[in-house]
């Protein structure tokens, strides 16, 4: 590709060189230079990529994209502008052929129901035949292909990237998560979403390493309502005002009050064998019940985000409650079939904030007992053991103390950790280390009515444990716990339910 299609959309001054010349890539890292790359020169927290202008010269790149004057040599084209994050962005899409301009883009903010609404959009546009990618915190979905993300929104590189793959694979429209980090690092910087939603705020994400106040964060939020179309936001949260001040898209509101475009009135809690869920009916502008298979009220807000985008395409009301009552988010109070006498969930929670949450929400459809699961992460704050362990012992009725991601730490110092916080209470507990045979424990001493909720792993696949990956997905443990107790195995051996892999080892 010839340099000036890569900048014809930003402006630039040619401060060394020409921009008549061929270019084989476009990096931000100076690791994966080749020999003719444009080399993009980012500033980051820990590393300026303006110093490692000669590095990546001698590795052969020709281009170098600044925010300042640099020495090159006379062979070297150098390009100044404003903000390298920005150019990078335009770069991107213009070396992919600005894939997204080929899609219907759908964009989600809020600091909560991101992930879950993203799921439910493209689970009714999949079922309306739209064929979707989705881009988020758990995975990349393009057509059969799944990827794992390590960014709620990838950097700019990677973004246009994945959207030109989608279009290779035939997609037709992208839902994505658009974090708060991923509009102030810029990496949706020069991308039009046909949608936006807004979904909520609240102060999170606050922190030398993130946003520098909350104003700051809502900011950021705001954005993505000065690049899209359409905004589809949640009209009950009282900072709205901010998220649309500047905005330049039309409005479409949803929420829980008749002044709303779409509104949701007289939400009642479901239940069936082995499942929990919500009902609500629809005003505004449809007028429908629906049914959704997935516990807490609040899911009302993301199911009303997620309908909001489907009437706009031309989805009738039957269409979008068959969707809606199929839709399934990957560890997020993720329901899985284990047997009538009770309910099994997955959910993502791995902080006592989340953990509560959880256990509130389950403590509404009124169970037997609440049979909670976890173990803490290691390599992280030691205060959040103690926390989760007393949030467990207020709100659950059973607890088993478990393995997380123990990294370098000691498996069994994590779990002596967690259970200060449950002992202070007085609360009694079950403590197997291995996550497996504490899952099996808890399908064993199920009692009719119970609600079990295996807490911290959610959408992960995988165990961390001395610098290794090993391959451990609850799902596939429940499913094959399922089978053999089908099959009347009343004692199963941990060698009979998983047999570890080791996935890769961590750098």
């Amino acid at each position: 590709m010839k340099l000036y299609r890569l900048l014809e959309r930003i402006e630039y001054n040619v401060a060394c060189g020409t921009t008549d010349r061929r270019v084989t890539t476009v990096v931000h890292d100076s690791s994966k230079v080749i020999p003719d790359s444009v080399f993009v020169c980012i500033k980051g927290n820990k590393a300026d990529g303006h110093d490692y202008v000669k590095q990546v010269i001698k590795q052969g790149a020709c281009v170098i994209v600044a925010e300042r004057l640099v020495e090159v040599p006379d062979d070297v084209t150098l390009i100044l502008v404003t903000n390298t994050r920005i150019a990078l962005a335009y770069m991107a899409a213009a070396y992919y052929d600005y894939p997204a301009e080929k899609l219907t883009t759908i964009g989600i903010t809020g600091t909560k129901g991101k992930t879950t609404t993203s799921y439910m959009v493209r689970g009714m546009l999949e079922y309306a035949g739209v064929k979707t990618g989705l881009i988020g915190t758990i995975e990349v979905l393009i057509g059969d292909l799944v990827v794992e993300a390590y960014n709620t929104t990838p950097d700019s590189l990677l973004l246009q990237q994945y959207l030109s793959e989608m279009v290779d694979a035939g997609m037709q429209a992208v839902v994505m998560e658009v974090s708060s980090q991923g509009l102030m690092l810029e990496r949706v910087a020069g991308l039009n979403f046909d949608y936006g939603i807004f979904t909520n705020i609240s102060p999170d994400h606050i922190g030398p390493a993130e946003h520098k106040t909350y104003e700051e964060y809502r900011e950021c939020k705001s954005k993505l309502f000065r690049q899209c179309k359409v905004g589809i936001v949640n009209e009950d949260c009282k900072e709205l005002p901010y998220i649309l001040k500047n905005h330049s898209c039309s409005i479409e509101t949803y929420g829980l009050h008749r002044t709303s475009l779409l509104y949701a009135y007289q939400p009642s809690l479901l239940q069936k064998p082995g499942y929990l869920g919500i009902q609500f009916y629809l005003g505004g502008a449809m007028n429908s019940n629906m049914e959704l298979w997935m516990p807490g009220l609040f899911n009302i807000y993301n199911a009303l985000a997620a309908i909001s985008v489907a009437r706009h395409f031309n989805m009738t009301n039957e269409m979008i409650r068959e969707a809606l009552a199929n839709v399934k988010v990957k560890g997020r109070l993720e329901l899985v079939e284990m047997s009538p006498d009770y309910t099994v969930m997955i959910d993502y929670a791995h902080n006592a904030v989340s953990l509560k949450s959880v256990l509130t929400t389950v403590r509404q459809y009124r169970p037997k007992r609440i049979v909670c699961m976890f173990g803490c992460g290691g390599n992280r704050a030691k205060a959040r053991r103690y926390e989760m362990g007393k949030v467990a012992a207020m709100y659950a009725d059973q607890i088993v103390v478990t393995s997380d991601n123990p990294r370098d730490e000691d498996m069994e110092q994590i779990v002596d950790d967690i259970v200060v916080g449950i002992e202070e209470d007085g609360k009694e507990y079950v403590r197997i280390i291995n996550r497996h045979e504490a899952i099996r424990y808890c399908l064993e001493h199920a009692e009719r009515g119970d609600v079990i909720i295996l807490a911290g792993k959610g959408h992960e696949t995988y165990q961390e444990i001395k610098g290794i990956r090993y391959h451990m997905d609850e799902r596939e443990i429940l499913a094959q716990l399922k089978s053999q107790m089908e099959e009347g195995n009343q004692r199963l051996m941990y060698s009979d339910i998983f047999s570890v892999r080791k996935e890769e080892r961590i750098v």
